[in-house]
């Protein structure tokens, strides 16, 4: 590589941007309640912000041959479009729906154009070396020299997380799975040019993970590693491995924790059978998609709307946040029809690119990388809400690891051309 290659490009620059805006945010010494300092959708000077960085990314690549695959599949993403803005517009509170839509349209076309804005995957690996590097020595200068802001404390509403790392994020979960994601890089980046960084950045991720104490993503880290070895080497078994998984773990997660003979069964050997009280919640969501099961209520409405507070229940889930499980929260937003349209953008097309992508040899670490991170989004969805939920770094780097798996399958079926 000569000299001229690497420098950094405009491109290059404006990823990087994206890259420290969704995994970091404007102000992320912020939070000392648990409540975060991500990006927030709310937030008058992250939506310019964003609208800033949408327009430098499409105007970089106005000239770029891939600006084609920009919100590629475009007509399911479409469709999705569409349906949410029709069930907003006959939802209690339409303008804010539009708006939230509006915003989570600006997030994908960030991160579809964030894979097109580097020269190659050099220049790629570089901008991820770099704002990976920046993300974890952020994290650990939180835990070390500001332990108010990057440890739970005891005074915290949930006090049973004292002690628990959270670094620059808002809470351990988070945290927990973006360390996940960082420690996926650094594996590619060990096979990229950077090994004894990429070594160096897993290795920390690592760490940091456990010092979390996010128990659920501990666990498919190793599995993840597993699923994506068993998807590139048995080609029969992939849609079970990854979308059959999938089914099964939601129907049983949520079955086990509605079963009152199962959680004592669970009880019994020391298992939280209420999955640390999405059990509740779920039950809570069930109810509302029973009443509204074809529209929903509005994308991201229902919870804490006044709408939801006029429903008379004894159960305390009308509280939370959000519903724990996005299979559940896009019915939620938009109902079945919108569970069929994201089932088939987030799980049933990338499943196949990413088999496209493996038939050839066009850069496999890169597709390993966006297969790894696929895996382990999807199988996460399951116990949080994941899918739109446009602050912070989870849905941004999901979208990245679905564009780039179309864009891998696209690269290799040219090559055989």
């Amino acid at each position: 590589m000569n000299a001229g290659r690497a420098t950094w490009s405009a491109g290059s620059v404006i990823l990087l941007l994206l890259l420290c805006y969704f995994w970091i945010g404007l102000t992320p010494f912020a939070h000392s309640d648990g409540k975060g300092g991500l990006p927030s959708t709310g937030n008058l000077l992250n939506q310019m912000v964003i609208i800033v960085l949408f327009t430098m990314a499409i105007a970089n690549l106005w000239r770029n041959p891939g600006r084609s695959a920009l919100f590629s599949p475009h007509a399911l993403l479409a469709l999705i479009l569409l349906w949410f803005c029709f069930v907003s517009l006959l939802s209690f509170d339409p303008a804010t729906a539009f708006r939230r839509i509006v915003y989570a349209l600006l997030v994908c076309g960030c991160a579809n154009a964030a894979l097109l804005l580097p020269r190659d995957s050099r220049d790629f690996a570089r901008v991820l070396a770099t704002g990976t590097v920046v993300i974890l020595l952020l994290n650990y200068f939180a835990v070390i020299a500001m332990p108010t802001v990057g440890i739970h404390g005891s005074n915290e509403v949930e006090a049973a997380l004292a002690g628990d790392w959270r670094g620059i994020f808002g809470h351990k979960n988070a945290a927990a799975a973006g360390m996940v994601y960082l420690v996926l890089f650094g594996l590619y980046l060990r096979k990229a040019s950077y090994p004894r960084l990429g070594s160096i950045i897993a290795i920390l991720a690592a760490i940091f993970l456990l010092f979390a104490g996010g128990k659920t993503s501990t666990a498919m880290l190793p599995a993840v590693l597993l699923l994506g070895w068993l998807f590139e080497h048995c080609r029969p078994l992939r849609a079970l491995l990854t979308i059959g998984l999938v089914i099964a773990m939601n129907v049983i997660l949520i079955g086990l924790s509605s079963s009152p003979a199962t959680s004592s069964i669970l009880a019994s050997v020391g298992i939280d059978a209420t999955f640390t009280g999405r059990s509740s919640i779920w039950a809570f969501a069930l109810a509302r998609i029973s009443d509204a099961p074809i529209m929903g209520y509005g994308f991201q409405l229902l919870w804490g709307s006044e709408f939801l507070r006029d429903i008379t229940t004894e159960s305390w889930a009308f509280l939370a946040a959000h519903s724990h499980n996005s299979f559940l929260e896009t019915l939620l937003n938009g109902g079945f029809p919108a569970l069929i349209l994201m089932i088939l953008w987030l799980l049933i097309l990338p499943l196949r690119d990413a088999g496209e992508a493996f038939a050839t040899q066009n850069d496999v670490g890169l597709t390993r990388l966006f297969l790894r991170i696929w895996i382990f989004s999807i199988l996460l969805a399951g116990l949080e809400n994941l899918f739109f939920v446009n602050n912070g770094p989870l849905w941004f780097t999901m979208l990245i690891a679905v564009f780039g798996l179309r864009l891998q399958a696209g690269a290799s079926l040219q090559s055989r051309q």
